[in-house]
C-alpha cells in the first residue's frame, strides 16, 4: 500500500538528518596556549554537527542544510569556518534520472556551481537488518578512494608535512536504507540503493536520519541551484587544492612574522 502511494504522481518527501564528523587536528607543532587549543577543537567539534534536509521525490532530490539562527558570537559568519562534509556546500541536487548532479559551494567567499556526474559506488548487498524509527532497515557496504584536506598540515608550521594539504585513502561506506520508501535517493551525494537512505557512514562522518515526512502539505520546488561560476567536479578540486595551499602559506608567514617580531 505505501509503495503504490508512494509511486503516485507528484510524490515527494522530506527527511531530516543529523550529520556529525570528527576531525582530529594536531596543535602540537603550534605554540598556542593549551586553552586556546581546547576552544579551537571544540569550535570544530561544533561546526562539524549540522541538521540537513533532504527534500526527494522519484526522479530528484535536494540537500542543504537547515541554518538556525545562533546567538551573537556564536555563529559561522565570523572567523574561519571549520565545515569538513562537502565543504561549506549549500545545496547539492541530485537527478538519478539524469544521472546528474549540482552542488553550490562557498570556497572563502566565491561561489561555484560544481556540476558533473553522479559517483557510483559498487554497493554490496546485505541481509542484516534493524530498525531506524518505524523502517525496516537493510545494510550495504562500499569501498571509495578520497582526498580530504589535512587540517594537521594546515595547523602545523612543522616543514615536513609539506606536500600532504591533502590525504588519498580508501574507506568503507556503511549505508542503511529502506525499501519501504522506495525511491533511488540519500543524503549528500549518497543515492543508487533501493529505497531511501536513511544512515551512512564512513572513517569520519555519520549522517542519520531523524524524521521522515510523506507528501507534506507546503510542496517544494526541487530545482538544481543555479548562481555561480559552472566547473566541473575535477577543476573545483583544483581550485580548492591551491587555495588549500594558498591558506598554509599564509599561516606560515604569520607565524614568521610572530616569531620575528618576538626576537627584536
Amino acid at each position: 500500500m505505501m509503495s503504490t502511494n508512494l509511486l503516485g504522481q507528484g510524490f515527494q518527501g522530506k527527511a531530516y538528518y543529523q550529520s556529525k564528523t570528527a576531525v582530529n587536528i594536531d596543535l602540537s607543532g603550534r605554540n598556542i596556549p593549551e586553552d586556546r587549543k581546547q576552544m579551537i577543537k571544540e569550535r570544530i567539534k561544533k561546526a562539524n554537527e549540522k541538521t540537513f534536509i533532504l527534500n526527494f521525490n522519484q526522479l530528484e532530490s535536494i540537500y542543504k542544510e537547515d541554518v538556525k539562527l545562533e546567538q551573537p558570537g556564536t555563529g559561522r559568519g565570523g572567523g574561519m569556518r571549520f565545515g569538513m562534509m562537502g565543504g561549506n556546500s549549500e545545496n547539492y541536487y541530485k537527478n538519478v534520472k539524469e544521472g546528474s548532479y549540482t552542488v553550490k559551494n562557498d570556497l572563502f567567499g566565491k561561489i561555484f556551481l560544481v556540476q558533473d556526474s553522479l559517483p557510483k559506488l559498487d554497493w554490496q548487498m546485505s541481509s542484516e537488518t534493524k530498525k531506524i524509527g518505524k523502517y525496516t532497515v537493510f545494510k550495504a557496504i562500499a569501498t571509495k578512494t578520497i582526498k580530504r584536506p589535512n587540517m594537521s598540515a594546515l595547523f602545523n608550521r612543522n616543514d615536513n608535512s609539506k606536500g600532504q594539504e591533502y590525504i588519498e585513502k580508501e574507506i568503507q561506506i556503511v549505508a542503511w536504507y529502506s525499501p519501504e520508501i522506495p525511491v533511488n535517493q540519500g543524503p549528500s551525494n549518497y543515492w543508487g540503493l533501493p529505497g531511501l537512505i536513511l544512515e551512512v557512514s564512513d572513517d569520519m562522518t555519520t549522517i542519520l536520519c531523524s524524521e521522515i515526512i510523506m507528501n507534506p502539505k507546503e510542496k517544494i520546488d526541487i530545482k538544481a541551484p543555479s548562481k555561480g561560476k559552472v566547473v566541473s567536479q575535477t577543476k573545483y578540486d583544483k581550485i580548492a587544492k591551491s587555495k588549500m595551499q594558498e591558506m598554509r602559506d599564509n599561516f606560515k608567514g604569520m607565524s614568521g612574522r610572530r616569531g620575528q617580531g618576538g626576537r627584536h
